[in-house]
């Protein structure tokens, strides 16, 4: 859908000094291999999970609700913690930072295989999510100091980008071949070796020395209580969810109080007094909700009412995700040409117009005409993900442009998470799936659609640039 899908831009660090080689160093291009492959790895499973969705909850004889914490586990701690991880990248050395998360992230997916139950498989994702966070600001960290000049580090972040691109692509249809072919578990265990051959090229890359980098403590973590909290009230629904909610409103006051007043937030509260700045945001927001959201429902849709198996379902997405990387270009070159308004208008149009081409799908569909119809889903976000990652960082001063990005790739990351809890629960009976999973289409198309008339308002006047 951009540059990731997935998750495009990262926190950006601030490039790193002196640095000094430890051994030998590597090449930049084993360096560029090492955060692509790096990339590719965690991007894959944010996607990868869904066409196994099924199995999962089959095998571990887990609920609906289960199976949406699978997944939201993953993205709340990669969101919530993406706020703070570029900070603590620069404080230990990007090198340090990358090595440590593809570890961490190995053990996870460890744990997530061999997984003896529901519990202990969500706390293995939340660990995944959590190393995550750190592997994808310190990944480009480690691009930026490879290729010190412009021209070299501007085609080095192209090609680190194809790893997100490559991912979401490949996500669904790796997720139906391991579990049919071999077991969900497959999905979890084949990032070992992955995982191995990435530290195995980060092993020699060059050390940055450590930086100074102040970390907001409080306010992160009133930030994750928040969302997890307000994650649960939708997921659970009940008593237990009105109280969850009272949390997560506690919880949002605190961390808005605490960012006003700390010396160093991890969400600065006046980037959102700049208008192409929060409607960036929200615009990528919205993306989220009608791609994420959408792939989760969708899935459950092609095995659980079509009863097609997960190889067939992961199939069925290739048509929306190949053409991802492609659009990408093309939205780049629209960009340069018209400034971001016009790609990110026609992008969301797009979306907005291909989710309500979805509302007449049935149980009853040609499996050919619905993967057709998908594909406007996939080419709007790609279209307009870039430009607006452009604008948001066209917006804010070249020191603040890493914090734009973190929190615009954070808001993206959340509003993934909520809307598989909302539409989540708006599918959990399987009697009304259908009408669920018509509503939770309204729901996405009417937010996009409210973002794309805000980018027409914020954006217009002077063309802005990028």
């Amino acid at each position: 859908m951009s540059q990731d899908l997935t998750a495009p831009a990262g926190q950006l660090p601030s490039p790193t000094r002196g640095v000094a080689p430890a051994g030998r160093p590597a090449s930049a291009g084993r360096t560029l291999a090492a955060a692509l492959l790096g990339f590719f790895l965690i991007t894959l499973d944010a996607s990868v999970v869904n066409v196994a969705l099924p199995a999962i909850g089959g095998d571990l004889h887990g609920g609906l609700s289960a199976l949406q914490w699978v997944v939201d586990g993953y993205t709340l701690a990669f969101a919530a913690l993406m706020l703070s991880t570029g900070a603590l990248s620069d404080r230990i050395g990007a090198g340090r930072a990358f090595t440590g998360g593809v570890a961490v992230f190995a053990a996870a997916s460890l744990a997530c295989g061999a997984a003896p139950g529901l519990g202990v498989l969500i706390g293995a994702r939340v660990l995944q999510g959590a190393a995550a966070a750190v592997v994808l600001p310190s990944s480009l960290a480690l691009v930026r100091q490879a290729y010190p000049d412009a021209a070299g580090r501007a085609r080095a972040i192209s090609l680190w980008a194809v790893g997100g691109s490559s991912a979401v692509a490949l996500g669904p249809v790796a997720g139906g071949a391991l579990t049919t072919a071999w077991d969900w578990r497959g999905i979890f265990l084949v990032n070992l070796p992955f995982a191995v051959l990435t530290l195995l090229l980060a092993s020699r890359a060059r050390q940055a020395a450590r930086r100074p980098a102040p970390l907001d403590v409080p306010g992160q973590l009133t930030a994750v209580l928040a969302l997890a909290a307000l994650t649960f009230a939708v997921i659970e629904g009940g008593r237990a969810g009105w109280a969850a909610a009272g949390v997560a409103a506690v919880a949002g006051a605190a961390f808005f109080v605490i960012e006003s007043r700390h010396p160093h937030p991890v969400v600065p509260l006046g980037l959102f007094r700049n208008p192409v700045v929060t409607v960036s945001i929200a615009a990528g927001s919205a993306l989220s909700v009608g791609f994420f959201g959408m792939f989760f429902v969708l899935g459950l849709f092609f095995q659980e009412l079509r009863g097609m198996s997960a190889l067939t379902a992961g199939l069925m997405f290739l048509p929306m995700t190949v053409l991802i990387s492609s659009v990408n270009v093309i939205s780049g070159r629209l960009s340069n040409r018209y400034g971001p308004r016009v790609p990110m208008i026609a992008g969301q149009a797009l979306m907005a117009a291909g989710l309500l081409l979805l509302l007449p799908v049935g149980q009853g569909t040609p499996a050919g005409l619905l993967a057709a119809a998908m594909v406007p889903l996939g080419l709007g976000g790609a279209l307009a993900v870039p430009p607006l990652t452009a604008a948001a960082m066209g917006a804010v001063p070249a020191e603040r442009a890493g914090l734009a990005a973190g929190v615009l790739n954070a808001g993206r990351q959340v509003a993934g998470a909520l809307s598989v809890a909302l539409f989540g629960s708006l599918v959990a009976d399987r009697a009304h799936f259908l009408s669920g999973m018509r509503l939770s289409l309204l729901i996405a198309a009417g937010l996009v659609s409210l973002t794309a008339v805000a980018t027409a308002v914020a954006l217009r006047g002077p063309r802005h640039t990028v």
